[in-house]
């Protein structure tokens, strides 16, 4: 049974790169009633949901994966996510400080705390979280991109400068974009 959970999880996935969202999802279902412990497949099921806009049903898959498995930090950004683009700020908030205590050096979690303050106005909060992003991994191109425009919301020229130069000396790889963020 594991084999073909297995087997349908490979083929939800390739069906959801195609934009099938309905048929993926069902074999998420499928693979799910025959190992519902699978946190992974729980997972999958919510960045498909996620990805085909349907950001409850999304919540509540990611839900039962952090419950299976509540230390993943791929689980908990997508949760804290899901939640930020559900306009719930306070778990998004949450789950994001939950990532960080699990893993401090997680800079793409920095990066999502620095964006939920900078969308609450709190530029000065966002500034010291996404300094922490930048200072973790500082080719990270989206915390310098949020740093730099929170340097100029707080007027700090010489801050927003200095992203600026180090934006044109990388090279950007959109694949690698945050979707939501």
């Amino acid at each position: 049974m594991k084999e073909y959970a297995e087997n349908l999880n490979a083929q939800a996935i390739n069906l959801a790169s195609k934009g099938l969202f309905k048929e993926s999802i069902a074999c998420f279902r499928k693979a799910i009633q025959l190992e519902s412990s699978n946190y992974l497949l729980w997972f999958n099921l919510g960045i498909t949901y996620r990805d085909s806009g349907n950001l409850k049903s999304a919540k509540k898959a990611m839900l039962e994966a952090y419950k299976l498995n509540p230390k993943d930090s791929d689980v908990i950004e997508a949760l804290s996510l899901i939640y930020y683009n559900l306009d719930d700020i306070d778990s998004a908030f949450m789950y994001c400080a939950t990532g960080i205590e699990e893993n401090p050096q997680n800079a793409r979690m920095w990066n999502n705390m620095g964006v939920f303050f900078f969308s609450k106005g709190d530029y000065k909060e966002a500034s010291e979280v996404l300094e922490t992003a930048v200072s973790l991994n500082p080719h990270y191109y989206d915390a310098l991109y949020n740093l730099r425009d929170t340097y100029k919301e707080l007027g700090n020229i010489a801050g927003s400068e200095e992203c600026n130069l180090k934006l044109k000396s990388l090279s950007y790889n959109s694949s690698r974009r945050n979707k939501y963020v």
